[in-house]
C-alpha cells in the first residue's frame, strides 16, 4: 500500500454501451468513485479520474440483433446517452473515451503484440461451441445454460450471475444457442490463451500476502476463492465479426476477446487525456509513486484483481492496483436489476423526471450504498430520506442560519463576544470532522463518511436548538451575535465537506455564503475564523425541496406497469399435454353454474368456499381464487364447473367439483365465462 503517493490513477468500470446507466451502476461504480476523485483533488492531489464506454462486448452485437441495427449504430447511441448522463449527474470525470476510438485500437492491439511477441501466450486449437443454423462460433454471452457449480438454469457462457463464478461456454450444462434457441455443436477452432497459471505464485504473494489486510473482505474472498480453485489458461482471442482484430497473421476473423481489450481502455483513455491536457501519461501507470485504484462492481473482480493484473505483470513496465473497493449489488424495489427486463431506475430518465435534484440520488445512493452486502432501493425510502434527512436536517440548519442573519444583522456576518463553554466544545467538535470524514474516505466507507457529513448539520441544528437565539435577542442581543457567528462557521464547514458527496448542494451553499474560494478543507481543522465578521452573505433559498407522495406514485406506477408487461411478455403458452381418446373427453361432465354463496375459508389466504346452483344440486365447491376475488364480488357469477370430478377434501370441507379458470395476458386470473343466455345446468360440449 502506498502511503503517500505523488499522483493518483482513478478508474471507474467502463459501462456496457447496450443501454443506458441505471442506479445499480451508480451505487456500485461512479458515485462511489467519483466521492473519492472529488475529495482527493480538495487535498490538492494529482488526479487522473478515468473511464469510457466498453463498446466490444457480446452485449453489443446482441443488441444489435435485437433492434436490427448495426453494432456501430448501437455504440453510437449509448455512448452518446451515457456521457451526456454522466456529465448532468455531475460525475467528474477527468476523461471519458471509448473502446471504438482508434487510440484505443492502437493502444490494445500493441500490447497485445507486445505479449505475443514475447512467447506469453499459448496458441491452441480447441473445441468450441458452434451454431450451425447460424453459421457461427458461440462467444461466451451468445450461450445459455446450467451453472455447473449452482444449478442455475440461466448462467451465461463466462459467467454465472447467481454465484458469481467465471465460467467457459463449455462448461455449461444443457447449453442453448441465444441467436436461434439450438443446441450448438463442438467444433474445432484456434486461439491464443494467456496462461494465467504461470502467474499463480506472484498473484498468491501479492494478494493473499500483501493485501490481506487492506482489500475489503468481500474482494479477497472471492479472489483467494479463485486461486484456491486453480488458475487455467484464459483464451484472449475469440471467433467474432465485432471487436479488435488480432494483430497477427493466421488470425482472420478473429477479435480480441472484451475481457483483454476493456481494461486496456483505460490506459487509452489515460492516453488521450494526457494528449489533450499537454501531459506524459505514462507516470500515470508506470510510476511506482503513483496510486492505481479501481473502482468495479462485484461481478468484475476476478478480472481486475486476477487477470488484468496478471496482463500487467506480463507486459512488465506497469504498476500494480493498489486497491480495488468493489461494491455489491443493489436490487430495485425486492429485484434484482434488469437492463434487459427494463427493471430500473435509469440515470436519464430519473434527471427528466427530478430536474436539479442530483444529489438527492447521490445521497439516498450513498447512504445505502452496497458496500458490503447486496441493499435494496425503494422509491419510499428514496422520498423518506430527502425529507427527513436532506430537508429537515442539513437544509433546515442552513436555512435557519440564513434566514435569522438576514433578519437580525442585514445579511452581515456578526462580530462575536466571549465565547462560552458550550461555544468552544462546537468549535472544537467541528474541526476534528474533516480528519473524521476524510479517515472514511481513505478507507474507501463512503456510506460512513456521508454519515459523519450528516453529523456536522446536526451539530448546527443542536447548537441553535440548544441556544435558541431566536429568544435569546430579546434579553441579550449581544450573545446572539457570538451564536449566529458561532452557527455561521458550521454552515460555510458544510459548503466544503459537502463538494465531495453534494457538488451541487456545495456550490449552491457557497453561492448563498458567497465564500468562493474563501477556505479549504484543512482550513476548517485549523482556523474557527471561516466566515469572518463583517463578511456579507446573500439571501435564503431552499437547499432541498419536499418530495411529494404523488412525485414518488408516479415512479412506483412506472415499475409496476414494466412489472405487467414482463409478464404479458414472459407469458409462454403451456405445453401440450399427453393425447388422449375422444372417450377420455366425453366422460367430463362441464355444466353452467351460478355462484350463490361465497365466504373464505379460516386460516387460507387462497381458498374460498363457494356455494354454485348446478342445475342439478347445490355444490360445495372449493376454488383457490381468494387472492384474485373478494366473495362479494363473485356471488351471482355464472361459471363453468366440473361436475362429475371424484370430491375430495381441502381442510376439512368436501369440494365436489372445479370452477375452470384461465390468466389474461397481463397474468391476471379470470373466469372461463359460458354464453350468457345459458340456464344453470346446461351442458358445454
Amino acid at each position: 500500500m502506498i502511503q503517500d503517493p505523488k499522483r493518483y490513477t482513478i478508474t471507474a468500470a467502463l459501462p456496457y454501451t447496450n443501454g443506458p446507466i441505471h442506479i445499480g451502476h451508480l451505487a456500485g461504480v461512479y458515485v462511489p468513485s467519483d466521492i473519492y476523485a472529488r475529495f482527493l483533488r480538495m487535498q490538492g492531489r494529482d488526479v487522473a479520474f478515468i473511464c469510457g464506454s466498453d463498446e466490444h462486448g457480446v452485449a453489443i452485437s446482441m443488441k444489435a440483433k435485437k433492434e436490427g441495427i448495426t453494432p456501430q449504430e448501437v455504440i453510437d447511441k449509448y455512448h452518446t446517452l451515457i456521457k451526456k448522463s454522466f456529465e448532468d449527474f455531475g460525475i467528474s470525470f477527468d476523461n471519458y473515451s471509448r473502446t471504438s476510438a482508434k487510440i484505443h485500437h492502437d493502444t490494445a492491439s500493441q500490447f497485445f503484440k507486445t505479449l505475443y511477441d514475447k512467447g506469453d501466450f499459448i496458441e491452441e486449437v480447441t473445441e468450441q461451441l458452434y451454431d450451425a443454423k447460424a453459421n457461427q462460433f458461440l462467444a461466451d454471452r451468445f450461450v445459455i445454460g446450467t451453472c455447473p457449480k449452482c444449478g442455475n438454469e440461466e448462467a451465461y457462457g463466462d459467467q454465472c450471475e447467481r454465484c458469481g463464478s467465471s465460467l467457459n461456454a463449455t462448461d455449461l450444462i444443457n447449453p442453448k444457442s441465444t441467436i436461434t434457441g439450438e443446441t450448438p455443436i463442438l467444433k474445432s477452432t484456434k486461439h491464443w490463451f494467456l496462461p494465467l497459471d504461470r502467474y499463480d505464485a506472484f498473484l498468491r504473494e501479492w494478494i493473499l500476502v500483501g493485501h490481506k489486510n487492506d482489500w475489503k473482505p468481500n474482494v479477497y474472498g472471492q479472489v483467494k476463492s479463485w486461486l484456491e480453485d486453480g488458475l487455467k489458461p484464459r483464451a484472449v482471442t475469440r471467433d467474432l465479426d465485432w471487436g479488435i482484430p488480432v494483430p497477427v497473421e493466421g488470425a482472420e476473423g478473429k477479435v480480441l476477446y472484451v475481457w483483454f481489450d476493456a481494461p486496456i481502455g483505460y490506459i487509452s483513455s489515460t492516453k488521450e487525456w494526457a494528449q489533450r491536457e499537454g501531459k506524459d501519461w505514462e507516470p500515470y501507470w508506470k510510476s511506482e509513486d503513483t496510486k492505481l485504484v479501481h473502482f468495479i462492481g462485484k461481478d468484475n473482480i476476478v478480472f481486475h484483481c486476477v487477470i488484468f493484473p496478471a496482463m500487467l505483470k506480463a507486459e512488465g513496465s506497469y504498476i500494480l492496483p493498489d486497491n480495488v473497493p468493489a461494491n455489491e449489488f443493489l436490487n430495485l424495489e425486492g429485484n434484482k436489476l434488469s437492463t434487459s427486463k427494463n427493471w430500473a431506475v435509469w440515470l436519464h430518465e430519473y434527471l427528466e423526471d427530478f430536474p436539479e435534484k442530483q444529489d438527492v440520488l447521490r445521497y439516498a445512493l450513498t447512504s445505502n450504498a452496497p458496500e458490503t452486502k447486496d441493499n435494496d432501493f425503494t422509491w419510499k425510502d428514496f422520498q423518506a430520506r430527502n425529507n427527513n434527512e436532506l430537508v429537515a436536517i442539513f437544509g433546515n440548519f442552513i436555512n435557519r442560519v440564513v434566514v435569522l442573519t438576514n433578519k437580525y444583522y442585514d445579511g452581515t456576518v456578526p462580530q462575536p463576544n466571549e465565547f462560552s463553554e458550550i461555544d468552544e466544545a462546537t468549535l472544537t467538535e467541528l474541526k476534528a470532522y474533516p480528519a473524521v470524514i476524510a479517515s472514511s474516505v481513505e478507507r474507501y466507507r463512503f456510506r460512513e463518511a456521508l454519515g459523519e457529513l450528516m453529523n456536522v448539520a446536526r451539530l448546527g441544528n443542536k447548537y441553535l436548538a440548544d441556544e435558541e437565539p431566536w429568544k435569546v435577542i430579546k434579553d441579550n442581543p449581544e450573545r446572539v451575535k457570538t451564536q449566529m457567528y458561532v452557527a455561521l462557521q458550521i454552515a460555510g464547514a458544510l459548503s466544503v465537506l459537502a463538494e465531495p458527496f453534494l457538488p451541487f448542494t456545495a456550490q449552491k451553499l457557497t453561492r448563498i455564503l458567497k465564500t468562493e474560494n474563501k477556505f479549504s478543507w484543512d482550513t476548517i481543522s485549523e482556523n474557527s475564523d471561516l466566515i469572518p465578521s463583517g463578511h456579507k452573505i446573500g439571501e435564503a433559498e431552499l437547499l432541498f425541496a419536499k418530495i411529494e407522495d404523488e412525485e414518488i406514485q408516479k415512479q412506483v406506477d412506472k415499475l409496476e406497469a414494466t412489472k405487467t408487461a414482463n409478464k404479458a411478455e414472459n407469458k409462454k403458452a403451456e405445453p401440450q399435454k399427453d393425447l388422449i381418446q375422444y372417450e377420455d373427453f366425453a366422460k367430463m361432465d362441464l355444466r353452467v353454474g351460478t355462484i350463490l354463496e361465497a365466504e373464505k375459508m379460516p386460516k387460507a389466504n387462497k381458498l374460498l368456499v363457494l356455494k354454485i346452483d348446478t342445475g342439478i344440486d347445490i355444490r360445495t365447491i372449493v376454488s383457490g381464487i381468494a387472492e384474485s376475488f373478494s366473495p362479494e364480488e363473485i356471488i351471482g357469477k355464472k361459471v363453468t364447473v366440473l361436475a362429475n370430478l371424484t370430491p375430495r377434501n381441502l381442510r376439512g370441507v368436501e369440494s365436489q367439483g372445479m370452477i375452470l379458470m384461465t390468466t389474461n395476458p397481463e397474468g391476471k386470473l379470470v373466469f372461463v365465462n359460458p354464453d350468457a343466455e345459458a340456464g344453470n345446468g346446461e351442458t358445454i360440449n
